[in-house]
């Protein structure tokens, strides 16, 4: 049975509206031209003072470009710093920009969630799309010239993402923005890169220096179970095995090795490419950084001295 046109909107309905009416204004159509083409996307304002975050592979190589907010205002802006191992960049707006969105803490979403994502696929300002979480803790692979690095804690749903979504937000039922529209994996399946600590301090890092330096180890590895009769010895059930160690890394020099099971680093339990990977930003380059690993059924120490990713690329 359709309701009369005077009667309340349903209780989901109501949400969504009031986080796209929340939104909309705070979300920015962006475009941005390289190599005599020309590229879009969406961005979200997020402070006071004209800076907005996007997507890396949005701005691309491009240095500027325009954004456009829904109540007509366009205005040009420059880029201040795009990170691709993240696929997040910062913009800012050289005119006047709407007041800011408010950043969210993806750490808080569960599955099955209720989130509402606000971006202008094709080009058409201010869609929206409603769904929710379907699942947390997904990686999306990033690459920088011959770097890599998994892009965590990614989030998955099902609300519709098309092209031009990408920089938009994601949002919870608050209106807070949880993620940053990244990706289209498939019908029903889009991806979003999590609004959390990590992403806060890229986004800091971003806005201060323009880039985001990372410490190298040198390590290639693969999660994998400690065998049941050390499990006592090293109090963990998982480790990272190491698959490849890059010759001449800091890794190498550590006398780290191919099939070592590497324990903890900075003493911390290591279980997953993430746990190292957490650790590998600007405070660790140069710095000593304890490694335990099992090699042959002992427990190793060693000390390993990560270098600047650039220095490697």
């Amino acid at each position: 049975m359709i309701p009369e046109p005077h009667e309340p909107l349903d209780a989901y309905s109501q949400v969504v509206s009031a986080v796209a009416g929340e939104l909309t204004p705070r979300v920015a159509a962006v475009r941005v031209r390289q190599g005599g083409r020309e590229g879009s996307g969406s961005a979200v304002a997020f402070t006071a003072d004209g800076f907005l975050l996007t997507n890396a592979h949005v701005v691309g190589s491009a240095r500027d470009g325009t954004v456009a907010f829904a109540d007509g205002t366009e205005t040009s802006f420059s880029v201040v710093g795009a990170d691709p191992l993240s696929d997040l960049a910062v913009i800012r707006a050289d005119g006047d920009t709407p007041p800011p969105a408010t950043l969210g803490d993806s750490d808080e979403l569960v599955v099955g969630q209720l989130v509402v994502a606000v971006g202008n696929p094709f080009g058409l300002a201010g869609s929206v799309t409603a769904g929710v979480v379907s699942a947390l803790g997904r990686s999306l692979p990033a690459r920088s010239g011959a770097a890599t690095r998994l892009i965590e804690d990614v989030i998955q749903t099902d609300a519709a993402l098309n092209p031009g979504n990408s920089g938009g937000a994601l949002a919870d039922s608050r209106g807070r923005v949880v993620g940053v529209n990244t990706a289209v994996a498939g019908v029903g399946l889009g991806l979003a890169v999590p609004i959390n600590g990590t992403t806060r301090r890229i986004i800091g890092a971003l806005m201060r220096d323009g880039r985001v330096r990372r410490a190298f180890l040198g390590l290639v590895s693969v999660p994998v179970p400690v065998p049941a009769s050390l499990r006592h010895k090293t109090g963990q059930s998982q480790a990272l095995g190491v698959a490849e160690v890059v010759p001449g890394s800091p890794a190498a020099r550590a006398g780290l090795r191919r099939g070592d099971l590497v324990l903890t680093a900075a003493g911390r339990p290591v279980k997953v490419a993430q746990g190292l990977q957490r650790l590998m930003f600007e405070e660790a380059i140069g710095k000593p950084l304890q490694i335990t690993v099992l090699r042959n059924g002992a427990m190793v120490d060693v000390i390993a001295e990560p270098v600047e990713l650039t220095e490697v690329r």
